[in-house]
């Protein structure tokens, strides 16, 4: 394909809404969604309980048809089409793995069903779990393996299939914070390493912006907004993006007109405001503010300082201890001076 011409999305989303009937009246569960995902991209779909994106997801597989609207598949047409001639693989977060069959007989079941041959099998089933580090697992039961260890069997289940488009449905939700953290860093290098197309449903803001290129943010069964991870952290389109995407400190009317000298909504992120120890100089052309300290966390890395501002607003910072630039003796009641750039302020009402 010429350099010039566009590759052909593969997942592409068009007014697509889903609706359940019920009792009390009908769900929107997703409202006229227009979603498009890259050939080879890593994507997110992040939003709160009950937004409707794993509805996206299930739709994006065949297991639930949309209301209304189109979904396309590398330019394909695939509305109709039922979950099992979709070129799709999705790993839930419960990873129903068959009990009595082995590592091995668990990642080759699919195969065995589509009535691929044994020695294929075999030879994809390896490369699978060497993909994902399990080679010497190969011969023990799920009940025999680890939380992470069973995740990382669903997930070469479905990459033995070799689909084009993998789903994965809160896929690390079940596991301790450091195994989590670990297993991000695998999923991403195997989708660097296979090239295909991973979306993934997430509710962890953390998670979603370590793992993708980009991300859709849903509220109430809408998109909020779509992009660069970079881009929806540093410039969410509004106040509900600036609140659920990481931590914003939001201002409006006369907090805003006060601390920033025009009217909101106006986000700050913690991390871009500054504490100082009371009546220190601020940078020529940032804002300061004198405030009074609410609470001090201490976080590892990082200490979160939380403090009462003259109009009323209670502002929280994030400061790196790295850094050693919190004032010395920080503790609830003390004075500070907050100070930020202008820069720093992003307008949620643009």
């Amino acid at each position: 394909m010429p350099a010039d011409v566009p590759a052909i999305p593969r997942i592409e989303l068009a007014g697509v809404r889903k609706v359940f009937g019920d009792r009390g009246g009908d769900i929107i569960a997703v409202d006229n969604a227009d979603l498009t995902v890259d050939d080879g991209e890593l994507f997110a779909i992040l939003g709160p309980s009950g937004s409707g994106k794993t509805t996206v997801l299930r739709m994006i597989a065949g297991f639930e048809q949309p209301t209304s609207g189109v979904i396309r598949l590398g330019g394909v047409d695939v509305t109709g089409v039922p979950a099992r001639l979709r070129d799709v693989n999705t790993v839930f977060q419960e990873y129903a793995l068959f009990p009595h069959m082995t590592v091995g007989q668990n990642v080759e079941y699919g195969l065995r069903v589509r009535g691929v041959g044994r020695a294929e099998r075999r030879s994809r089933t390896a490369d699978a779990l060497d993909m994902v580090s399990l080679t010497d697992q190969a011969s023990r039961r799920p009940a025999q393996l680890s939380g992470g260890q069973r995740q990382r069997v669903a997930l070469a289940r479905a990459l033995v299939g070799r689909p084009r488009v993998l789903l994965l449905d809160e896929p690390l939700g079940a596991l301790d914070l450091k195994l989590r953290e670990r297993m991000q860093l695998e999923l991403k290098a195997i989708q660097r390493e296979l090239g295909i197309t991973f979306v993934i449903v997430t509710h962890d803001q953390d998670e979603a912006l370590t793992l993708c290129d980009r991300l859709a943010v849903f509220n109430d069964g809408r998109i909020e907004q779509v992009g660069r991870a970079r881009d929806v952290y540093e410039r969410p389109a509004n106040r509900f993006v600036a609140d659920f995407v990481g931590t914003s400190n939001v201002l409006d009317g006369d907090a805003a007109e006060s601390l920033v000298g025009r009217s909101g909504p106006l986000a700050v992120r913690p991390e871009r405001i500054t504490v100082l120890a009371p009546g220190a100089p601020a940078e020529p052309g940032a804002h300061a503010v004198q405030a009074t300290v609410r609470e001090v966390i201490y976080a590892g890395p990082t200490t979160r300082v939380a403090a009462a501002t003259a109009p009323g607003v209670t502002l929280t910072a994030t400061v790196l201890n790295a850094s050693a630039s919190l004032p010395p003796d920080l503790d609830h009641g003390s004075s500070v001076t907050l100070t930020w750039s202008d820069a720093a302020v992003h307008d949620l009402s643009s």
